[in-house]
């Protein structure tokens, strides 16, 4: 049976902000030592010790934020320990992430000497849980502000004259946990009074992020939102923070134990990985409803600054640097995960992928033991879909029942749309999550004329192919001709376990 339905290319949505293809680094096993930053002695290619192949591939992403520097690890770096010449900077533990010696030698202008090479903009994500309001509203200064300051100076002596332009700014991470295991009514009362003492300067206007909710607890951002509201629920006129966050991870293993192996997984296992990855949209309209309430026009952002999987680490690993691979069905959490976002787009204007490189659900892994670097299964989604980025969302609309799949107690639709407009040209992203029964998709277009379309498709023997620097390619893109254009109606066939781009220039 076919799956019909509808876009209407004429009735635009929300923008799709850049920002929901953000990406997240944080002091953790592999991801920046090893991974972005190699140090300036190393025989890999490198610009002041970061590795430059790394770079070459995230830019190729278009890659628009980068969050830093936790994560857990954000609530106890104290930033001045990561300034100034490399041979005096103090050495600390990383008590979170394996127990091993931090030596603080990537610190803020290594940081945003990454972000300059990645033509990203910077997320700093300040110490709330063991700092103070002195100590954060001092790394805004020394980051941001230009003329004659006693942190200005501080900058200068280490090399920079001019300020920085460092927008996004979290007021700590994980406040509920890691970051201080606060109430959410405590931690309301930090949020703003931090968030008073990160000052703007000059044109560098702060956009500030609370530590929002974990999962499903939609108390904690209406803790957070009440703060922020003026005669109930009709108007937001505090400026002490712009959005909340919100953290929540692909996980279905039975326990934080055995969270089940990256790639060593059975089709029941997949079809599970595939209901925890869609429930992130039961979760983004649950906190955006909350959020509606105090905030109808939309005001205060959403921001999912982490999700991703997280499964059990590979064999041999250092278990505290969560260093796991990434198989085709990372790929279909990832677009599934998209699809949502454009759908929110009204709400949700940012995310972030944890993490980016050899942590958790990353974009690039690279070998401890070689310069080999391999592009994940997720990278090409992120690349595929990169047409999506500040284009204007259409709705998809489907006309018939979509196809469905029973798994435990519940139904899995097994596919999953989003489509958007940008520059004249159409995308259409499309995802089969069935394992192993491939589907057909008619949609309309109504409202407009496309011309011919061209598709990539992402797919494999099966869900469990990886890449591997002895086979870079098993998992990658290429051109696909399932699809079709015949009066208006867009044909696509999807293979089973596939992920599908189709585009097309509009006609005026």
């Amino acid at each position: 049976m076919t799956l019909e339905a509808v876009i209407n290319l004429d009735l635009g949505g929300p923008r799709i902000s850049r920002h929901l293809y953000g990406h997240f680094a944080e002091h953790l096993g592999r991801c920046v030592y090893g991974g972005f930053y190699v140090g300036e002695d190393s025989a890999i290619p490198n610009e002041g010790g970061i590795r430059l192949d790394v770079v070459d591939a995230l830019r190729a992403l278009g890659i628009p934020n980068l969050r830093w520097p936790g994560g857990c690890f954000a609530d106890e770096y104290h930033w001045q320990d990561g300034i100034g010449p490399r041979d005096r900077r103090p050495v600390m533990v990383n008590t979170h992430w394996g127990g091993v010696e931090e030596n603080n030698h990537f610190g803020t202008h290594e940081f945003m000497a990454l972000c300059e090479l990645l033509g990203a903009e910077p997320y700093i994500s300040g110490n709330v849980g063991s700092g103070t309001v002195r100590e954060m509203s001092e790394w805004v200064e020394y980051l941001t502000r230009g003329g004659d300051s006693p942190m200005a100076r501080l900058r200068a002596a280490n090399g920079r004259e001019e300020p920085w332009r460092v927008r996004f700014w979290g007021l700590g991470n994980e406040a509920w946990g890691c970051g201080g295991n606060m109430t959410a009514e405590h931690y309301a009362h930090q949020a703003r009074q931090y968030g008073t003492y990160c000052r703007d300067y000059g044109d560098n206007q702060l956009y500030k992020i609370a530590a929002g909710a974990n999962g499903e607890d939609y108390a904690w951002t209406e803790t957070l939102m009440k703060q922020l509201a003026h005669l109930g629920c009709r108007r937001i006129t505090s400026t002490m923070y712009h959005a909340l966050s919100l953290h929540h991870y692909t996980i279905t293993g039975p326990s934080w134990d055995e969270k089940g192996s990256a790639t060593d997984f059975g089709t029941g296992e997949f079809y599970a990985t595939m209901v925890a990855a869609a429930r992130i949209e039961e979760l983004i309209a649950g906190h955006a409803a909350v959020m509606d309430c105090y905030d109808p026009g939309k005001s205060v952002g959403l921001v999912l600054d982490e999700w991703g999987t997280w499964f059990d680490v590979e064999p041999g690993t250092n278990p505290g640097f969560l260093y796991q691979q990434n198989t085709l069905r990372d790929a279909l959490v990832a677009s599934v995960h998209f699809d949502v976002f454009h759908r929110y787009a009204d709400r949700l204007v940012m995310a972030n992928i944890a993490q980016t490189v050899n942590v958790l659900q990353a974009m690039v892994l690279t070998d401890p033991d070689s310069d080999a670097m391999v592009l994940t299964p997720t990278y090409h989604v992120f690349a595929m879909n990169r047409g999506h980025q500040d284009a204007t969302s259409l709705r998809v609309d489907p006309r018939t029942a979509p196809p469905s799949r029973p798994v435990g107690d519940t139904t899995l639709t097994t596919v999953s749309m989003s489509a958007s407009r940008k520059d004249g040209r159409l995308l259409v992203s499309l995802s089969n999550l069935d394992a192993e029964a491939a589907a057909d998709v008619a949609i309309d277009l109504r409202g407009g004329t496309a011309g011919q379309p061209e598709a990539l498709i992402l797919t494999a023997g099966a869900p469990q192919d990886h890449n591997t620097p002895q086979a870079p390619s098993a998992v990658a893109p290429r051109p696909y001709d399932g699809v079709s254009l015949t009066g208006g109606t867009l044909r696509v066939h999807l293979p089973a376990h596939a992920f599908v781009t189709v585009s097309a220039g509009l006609g005026k």
